[in-house]
């Protein structure tokens, strides 16, 4: 039992209501310290939280801007088929809105039976594969059918089950626009390059006139003479034919067939007729070369011999050349080749009158053509006596409309023309500065095996 005059303490328990017995300052500034972290901490967490949501609302934006600006259409399916969402170029060319597009059936938007039922094997059969290049028919909201090049692509949730397809599509309609665009303007191109080909061949075609007249002539007054000569025996022949005819006796047809030097004719026959004979063959042989040279081109395949275009080539730039020109050949013969015998005289011309371009202003133009056969390819060195190429030229010196001669003396298109036959006939053209001066140019062309 406790005495009336007994106090009895209990911690915590002040005189007045709220006051906690026993509890310092320090304790409260100590609550009061704690509550100001969470409550900065809060700030923060409250800071980064807006930072992350406007990175979630930009980068939404940017997906949206991107499904937005895509001409390809996008549907997002899950497994059953049912659309989860599309992008607006579906909208456009179903001619519905997205909100009608959600939750129907992605075969509907198929034009036909035969195209529903693919898909369905596609999204069905191949649902955790993708699928490429699948043309399937679309129902534009016209009605009509749209042929739309697809691909499907699976998606997978965090465990790896498949969740559906994202599927993409381009309207094969405009793939095949571009294709004829495109196409045109390779058939352009190709026309065009055929016309600049022709028309430096007959630039290079006037420029050697006089050399080609001048080929012809030798062959043509060999004919020519050959014939005279016939004409003339011809008259001698009848004569004595006409005596013995006449019924002249033997002592005077001997007289006349002395006189008439009937024996010499008969011996002269032969080769006049084979002389004559070799000079039209030759005419025709010149004719031929300036009809292939002169033609437009066609991708031919012909067998030729390069040794030959090459000494033709030759013959009619010196002939042409208002002086001497000197050109010594070193070249095996035969070469044996396949392709276009005109499109390569005019390259070995444009690369021969290059020279003759180049020493033309010199005492003793000279120009040295060589060649070298090495596992079944031949390897052309054009070297020249000239002033060689300057540095800063080299690497132009193929490019098209590329000249150092005035203007009006040259297109600039020879060389440039030149290396697209030699790399078409699958060989390689290249130039260089001599050591010892001068320009060399190499063709480098792979030669027929020998059958």
């Amino acid at each position: 039992m406790t005495k009336p005059s007994d106090k009895k303490h209990d911690i915590g328990h002040t005189g007045h209501p709220g006051e906690l017995v026993g509890v310092g300052e320090e304790v409260w500034m100590d609550v009061i310290h704690k509550m100001d972290e969470v409550y900065s901490d809060l700030l923060q967490y409250e800071v980064a939280l807006e930072e992350k949501n406007a990175k979630l609302e930009e980068s939404q934006q940017f997906i949206l801007s991107v499904l937005t600006a895509m001409s390809d259409i996008l549907v997002v399916c899950g497994r059953d088929g049912v659309i989860e969402d599309v992008n607006p170029s579906l909208e456009v060319i179903t001619g519905k809105s997205a909100e009608t597009l959600r939750g129907s059936a992605i075969y509907d938007l198929f034009a036909d039976e035969d195209a529903r039922a693919k898909a369905r094997h596609l999204l069905t059969v191949f649902g955790e594969r993708e699928v490429h290049d699948c043309e399937l028919q679309l129902r534009a909201h016209d009605g009509s059918a749209v042929p739309v090049s697809f691909n499907c692509t699976p998606r997978f949730n965090a465990v790896g089950k498949s969740m559906g397809m994202v599927v993409t599509g381009r309207p094969v309609g405009e793939l095949r626009r571009a294709y004829q665009a495109l196409r045109q303007a390779h058939d352009d191109l190709k026309r065009t390059q055929q016309q600049l080909l022709h028309s430096e061949k007959m630039a290079s075609l006037g420029r050697l006139v006089a050399g080609v007249a001048h080929e012809l002539n030798n062959p043509i007054s060999f004919i020519l003479g050959n014939v005279h000569a016939l004409r003339r025996y011809a008259d001698r022949l009848e004569t004595y034919l006409g005596a013995v005819h006449a019924g002249d006796s033997p002592e005077q047809l001997a007289e006349q067939r002395q006189r008439l030097r009937i024996d010499r004719i008969l011996l002269d026959l032969d080769p006049l007729i084979d002389g004559t004979i070799e000079g039209a063959e030759r005419t025709r042989q010149i004719v031929d070369g300036l009809k292939r040279f002169s033609a437009i081109d066609r991708d031919e395949q012909q067998h030729f011999d390069l040794a030959e275009v090459v000494e033709r080539a030759v013959r009619w730039v010196c002939q042409a050349a208002r002086k001497e020109f000197e050109v010594r050949l070193d070249i095996p013969a035969p070469l044996p080749m396949v392709g276009s015998a005109g499109q390569m005289q005019q390259v070995m011309m444009n690369l021969v009158q290059n020279a003759w371009d180049a020493t033309g202003a010199l005492d003793h133009p000279a120009l040295q053509i060589a060649a070298e056969v090495d596992a079944g390819q031949v390897c052309l060195h054009f070297k020249d006596n000239g002033p060689g190429i300057e540095a800063d030229h080299l690497a132009h010196v193929f490019d098209p409309f590329f000249t150092t001669k005035p203007v009006g003396q040259g297109t600039g298109l020879g060389l440039a023309i030149s290396y697209g036959i030699v790399e078409r006939h699958g060989g390689r053209l290249s130039v260089a500065n001599a050591a010892d001066g001068g320009a060399i140019f190499n063709v480098r062309l792979p030669l027929t095996p020998a059958s």
